[in-house]
C-alpha cells in the first residue's frame, strides 16, 4: 500500500474537492486532518468527519489546538493590541502557522511523506502554510493542486455534484474561515472595494441589526494581560473567548471589512466578524493606558507591529518571534484590573477602568484641578523651559541676539 497524504482539511469547497482528486490521481490514501482552532462544537466536528469520509478520505484526524493557539499566539496579540490597518485583529493569520505545524505532526505520526493544502495562488494562505511547513518539517513534500492548476470554484462544485459527493453549504459563493479569534468571509463582493456584503453572508453577527438588542453592561477582568473573568465569573481563556462570541456577537460588534496589503503585494479585501477579539482588545488597550507609562506604551507599538507582521505572514516560528514575545509578556506585569463595558448594537463603549496598579490613583494631582505633586513655581518654571526651544527658534529667525 502506498504511503498516505495528510490533507489540511477545513471542510470548505477547496479541501472537499481535493479529497477525491488527490486519492484518484496519486493512488494514495488521503487522511483528512482538521486542526480545530475554534468555531467547531461537537456537532460540527462530527459533521466534518462524516463529510471527509463521504468524500473518500481513508481516515480523519481532529487536532484540538484551541488552547495552544491562545498560549502561543493570541495572548501576545492581546498584549500588543495587534490589529492590521488599525481595525482587523489578524483572525486568520493567527491560526495558520499552528495549523501547518499540527498537520506536519500528524503526517509524521501516520508515516505520510507529503502534506497537501487547498490554498489558491491569489491569497495569503499559500505563503503562510508553506513558510510554516518548511520551518516545522522541511523533509515533507508539499502538494498544492488548487494553486498549481488554477482550478475555479465553479469547476470544483461541478466535479463534486457530478460524482454525487457532498458540497459545502456555501458552495462556490463564499470562502469562510471560522476560528477562536474571529471569522473571515471572502466572496464576490470582497473582490471589489466598494461592495458591501449581503446580510445573509455574515455568520456570527447575521441579523444583529434587524431586531436590535437592548443595551447591556458587562465587566471584563484581566490578570497580567490575560482575560480571566466575564461579569465576575472566572473562565479559562478558550471558554471566555467562546462565551464572548455568543454574547457579544448578536450585537454586531466586531463586524468589519478589512482592505490592506497582501503578502503578494496586491490589495486584498476580506470581511470579518471578531466579537471576542474586538471586546478583549478594546478593553485591554484602555486598561493598559491606566497602568503603563507613556514610554512603555510607545515602545510596545513598534514591537507589536513587528509581531503582527510575523503572525500575518505565517512566520510565527521565526526565532525573533520569541524575543518579541518575551518583551510583550514582560510589559503585562501590571496589566491587572477590570473594565466596565456598555454594549449597544454595533457599538462597544468603555465606561470605566479600575486597577490596583492605577497610575491615575497613585498621583496626588488631579488633571485640570489641583497640582498636588508640584508648586505653582514649579509649573511656571516647567512651562518656561518647555517653551525654550521654540522661543530660540523664533529669535534666531529674526536675527536677534
Amino acid at each position: 500500500m502506498k504511503p498516505p497524504i495528510a490533507l489540511a482539511f477545513s471542510g470548505g469547497l477547496d479541501t472537499s474537492y481535493l479529497v477525491p482528486v488527490l486519492a484518484e490521481e496519486t493512488g494514495r490514501p488521503v487522511v483528512a486532518v482538521t486542526v480545530d482552532t475554534g468555531g467547531l462544537d461537537g456537532g460540527a466536528a462530527a459533521e466534518l468527519e462524516h463529510r471527509a469520509l463521504a468524500l473518500g478520505a481513508a481516515g480523519f484526524r481532529r487536532v484540538d489546538a484551541r488552547q495552544e493557539l491562545f498560549d502561543r499566539v493570541l495572548r501576545f496579540l492581546v498584549a500588543g493590541n495587534v490589529r492590521r490597518g488599525g481595525t482587523y485583529p489578524v483572525s486568520v493569520g493567527a491560526e495558520r502557522a499552528l495549523q501547518a505545524e499540527a498537520v506536519a505532526r500528524v503526517a509524521r505520526e501516520i508515516g505520510a511523506p507529503a502534506v497537501a493544502h487547498g490554498a489558491t495562488a491569489a491569497g495569503n494562505d499559500q505563503i503562510r502554510f508553506e513558510v510554516a511547513l518548511r520551518a516545522a518539517a522541511p523533509e515533507l513534500e508539499i502538494l498544492a493542486p488548487i494553486r498549481d492548476r488554477a482550478v475555479s470554484r465553479a469547476e470544483e462544485v461541478a466535479l463534486l455534484e457530478r460524482r454525487g459527493l457532498p458540497v459545502p453549504p456555501f458552495g462556490a459563493a463564499y470562502s469562510i474561515n471560522r476560528g477562536l479569534w474571529g471569522t473571515s468571509i471572502g466572496g464576490r463582493e470582497t473582490h471589489a472595494s466598494e461592495t458591501p456584503l449581503p446580510e445573509e453572508a455574515w455568520v456570527v453577527t447575521r441579523g444583529a441589526f434587524d431586531a436590535p438588542r437592548p443595551p447591556a453592561r458587562h465587566r471584563l477582568s484581566f490578570e497580567r494581560g490575560i482575560p480571566v473573568a466575564w461579569d465576575g465569573e472566572r473562565l479559562a481563556p478558550v471558554a471566555l473567548l467562546e462565551r464572548l462570541e455568543r454574547e457579544v456577537g448578536p450585537y454586531g460588534i466586531g463586524r468589519g471589512i478589512h482592505l490592506g496589503e497582501t503578502l503578494l503585494g496586491i490589495k486584498g479585501r476580506v470581511a470579518y466578524e471578531a466579537p471576542a477579539a474586538e471586546t478583549i482588545l478594546t478593553a485591554h488597550r484602555e486598561l493598559e493606558k491606566l497602568v503603563l507609562t507613556g514610554r512603555q506604551l510607545r515602545a510596545k507599538e513598534g514591537v507589536a507591529a513587528l509581531y503582527g507582521e510575523l503572525v500575518h505572514e505565517g512566520q510565527l516560528l521565526e526565532p525573533v518571534g520569541r524575543d518579541l514575545e518575551a518583551f510583550l509578556a514582560s510589559s503585562q506585569a501590571r496589566v491587572t484590573g477590570e473594565v466596565a463595558l456598555l454594549l449597544r448594537p454595533g457599538v462597544l463603549f468603555v465606561e470605566g477602568v479600575a486597577s490596583p496598579h492605577s497610575l491615575l490613583r497613585a498621583s496626588r494631582a488631579a488633571y485640570g484641578e489641583s497640582a498636588g505633586e508640584w508648586s505653582a513655581a514649579d509649573a511656571r518654571g516647567f512651562a518656561r523651559l518647555a517653551a525654550l526651544a521654540g522661543e530660540l527658534h523664533a529669535r534666531a529667525a529674526g536675527g536677534g541676539a
